[in-house]
């Protein structure tokens, strides 16, 4: 397996986000991205398992973690101040080829806890998109949490001249090869 880092989203400014995912184990926060309407993102090359409730606790607001798997996976956990929780699976298909159990992550379950989870955020949801998302396919999982992230009613979280910037650098250094990212 190669590279894997995770992305965390909150209601939070920007460095209060950076400090509570420090103290929630996410180390090494090495990117960040103010969305609007309040709300926050920050990147990390690894991701504790349970970050979302953690970092749910100590920002008092809804949270949303992706932990990714060689950008091909992505490994999604709402969390919300009251104790709500919920866990999605982004590239389905992709996941089988690595012998992921899809059947652990059931796509009306994830639907139903990811509404909840924009509604206790004071978001506005499309169902439809969140579903299409929750079982669709992209060649990185990044593209998926930048539209679930939409679909859930925040901005993507990174622009998209920037995450090209990052898609170009990963397909011309895979992991494994010696050079920058």
């Amino acid at each position: 397996m190669g590279n894997r880092g995770g992305m965390a989203v909150a209601q939070a400014t920007v460095a209060e986000l950076r400090e509570f995912a420090a103290g929630a184990g996410c180390a090494d926060v090495d990117g960040d991205a103010d969305l609007g309407g309040g709300w926050s993102a920050v990147y990390y090359p690894d991701q504790p398992d349970g970050a979302a409730a953690a970092l749910a606790r100590r920002t008092g607001a809804p949270v949303l973690t992706v932990a990714y798997l060689d950008s091909d996976v992505g490994f999604v956990e709402g969390a919300t101040f009251a104790g709500g929780r919920w866990n999605a699976l982004l590239n389905r298909d992709t996941a089988e080829d690595y012998e992921i159990p899809v059947d652990r992550f059931p796509v009306e379950a994830a639907l139903a806890g990811a509404l909840d989870w924009a509604a206790a955020g004071g978001l506005t949801a499309d169902p439809e998109a969140v579903r299409a998302v929750l079982t669709g396919s992209e060649v990185f999982a990044e593209d998926l949490a930048e539209r679930l992230l939409g679909a859930l009613g925040i901005a993507p979280a990174a622009p998209v001249e920037e995450g090209a910037q990052k898609r170009a650098r990963r397909l011309s250094h895979p992991p494994g090869l010696s050079g920058p990212p």
